[in-house]
């Protein structure tokens, strides 16, 4: 029987364990949903146990197929920034995890800008100081739980993101790791030294022991625990962050190649390869995995909000009852007159980065109907992507010609379109949307020497759909203006863009 690969992808909102064959098709997949926790406005929590039930479903799914019985290795890929604290003897979760919407942080955030701390952080990081990162959310643990700081002190909690609290779950605590990608978005991570920096910790009152030891992304991280994959030791031979993995499994080794995920929120992320590139607009430059399974630089553009946008039309307007529902209603009407949605639910990502910045809906009249707004939301998802690759490609000094999409939100072919016309670029989307899962089985399968070239297995050659933009020039500028001037109506502060 021919080798198999099994990737674990525990996102924001659910678990996924897919079992894909040698070249990378996916053979079977598994799903689990598990509770969000809002406590208080702007606060956002996972359970670890919510996390780690849904894991232990969806394996025992996915490995009761025929094939799991020839998997060679697992990859694991994850929601990044989200942070829990583990009991270092047994590894369970000390208090709820704070998850990477949560917005709990800003004032201290605030705080550090006005101190001036942010170019100092932005030089060693590539990141600003906002909520959407681990240190404040680490540093808040620690303040509010004296009891937590006690034990941190007596060296006997890490601070975990959601990949090394899989590993520990998984290889029953003989692996306590993470990767170079995950590490990366913690605020803590120097992306040059390729450490956690003493000096960056001590701003936030943590102690670099504190956090897990930085592994290669395509390397070895342990065994499972038989118990935990079907009476089987597996190799983990694969970890990256959600929007890491998609970049390798949408095939993009190269420097100049761009990923765009329509998942919760969208990321976009473009590789720039050996060099450095750094934004003084609002992007964030982090970590990525090269051809070879070693450590690239990369630009990216952080979207809050992009399926989000449409499951609260669902769930809160009650304006459809299946969020695929959407692109027939969106195309019953020819634009969106005049309408414009700005989902700023938890604040604006990049290029703006103002986390008090609220959501609106502009531009209505007696005219407008459930059509327009509809439109008006798949237009609010392509115009903040188009912000974002405008400015990859002006501050990357690289041809961004063409965009990979993948992501649930990517089925939606009116959505591919609209990106395509308000970005000004060729938007290509694979057969298969699962590019988190299959960049993690990439990895796994790099780790174990499957291949020597990520690029041989046939599903990263297969056929795509492609959009092409049909907008003129001047008419996409007029729009994005328009875009803008909705944008600047619920803005709280100059932010980023204007840095």
């Amino acid at each position: 029987m021919d080798a198999t690969l099994l990737a674990l992808d525990a996102g924001t909102t659910g678990v996924s364990a897919v079992l894909f064959d040698a070249d990378l098709r996916p053979l079977h997949r598994a799903y689990r949903e598990f509770a969000q926790r809002f406590p208080r406005p702007g606060w956002v929590e996972h359970e670890a146990g919510a996390i780690l039930g849904a894991v232990d479903a969806v394996l025992a799914e996915a490995l009761a197929h025929p094939r799991a019985r020839a998997v060679a290795a697992l990859g694991l890929t994850n929601q990044r920034e989200t942070v829990f604290a583990l009991e270092r003897t047994s590894g369970r979760a000390l208090g709820p995890g704070i998850v990477w919407q949560d917005r709990r942080t800003e004032a201290r955030c605030a705080e550090l800008r006005a101190a001036g701390r942010g170019p100092e952080v932005r030089r060693r990081t590539g990141l600003v100081l906002d909520p959407y990162f681990s240190a404040t959310k680490i540093e808040w643990m620690l303040a509010n739980d004296p009891a937590l700081a006690r034990r941190a002190r007596a060296g006997e909690v890490l601070f975990a993101t959601v990949d090394t609290l899989l590993l520990v779950h998984l290889t029953g605590g003989a692996t306590w790791a993470t990767d170079p990608t995950n590490a990366a978005r913690t605020l803590l991570f120097d992306l040059d030294a390729r450490r956690f920096e003493p000096e960056l910790c001590a701003l936030f009152g943590i102690e670099p022991g504190w956090l897990a030891e930085v592994r290669p992304s395509s390397g070895d991280f342990g065994a499972t625990l038989p118990a935990r994959t079907g009476g089987r030791a597996l190799p983990i031979r694969g970890v990256a962050g959600d929007q890491q993995a998609a970049l390798f499994g949408q095939g993009c080794f190269e420097a100049g190649t761009l990923k765009a995920t329509y998942g919760t929120g969208s990321f976009l992320v473009l590789n720039t390869g050996a060099a450095r590139r750094d934004s003084g607009r609002g992007l964030l430059t982090t970590l990525a995995v090269g051809r070879a399974g070693e450590v690239v630089y990369a630009l990216e553009g952080s979207v809050f909000v992009c399926g989000a946008l449409v499951q609260w039309l669902r769930d809160q307007l009650g304006l459809i009852a299946r969020s695929a529902e959407i692109e027939p209603l969106a195309r019953s009407v020819p634009d969106a007159g005049g309408v414009f949605v700005v989902p700023a639910f938890t604040g604006l990502g990049a290029p703006y980065w103002d986390a008090d910045a609220r959501g609106a809906i502009l531009g209505l009249t007696r005219g407008s109907s459930r059509a327009h707004l509809a439109r008006a939301a798949l237009e609010a998802l392509a115009f903040q992507n188009a912000e974002v690759i405008e400015l990859l490609r002006a501050e990357s000094g690289l041809a961004v010609e063409a965009c990979l999409a993948d992501g649930g939100a990517a089925e939606n072919e009116l959505l591919m379109q609209l990106q395509a016309d308000l970005a000004g670029v060729r938007v290509r989307r694979p057969a298969d949307l699962a590019a988190t899962a299959r960049g993690a089985a990439a990895l796994a399968g790099l780790g174990i020497g499957l291949w020597s070239d990520p690029a041989t297995p046939a599903a990263l050659r297969d056929d795509l759909r492609e959009f092409r933009p049909a907008l003129a020039p001047a008419e996409r500028a007029q729009r994005l203006a328009g875009w803008r001037a909705a944008v600047a109506r619920v803005r709280t502060r100059a932010g980023e863009a204007e840095a």
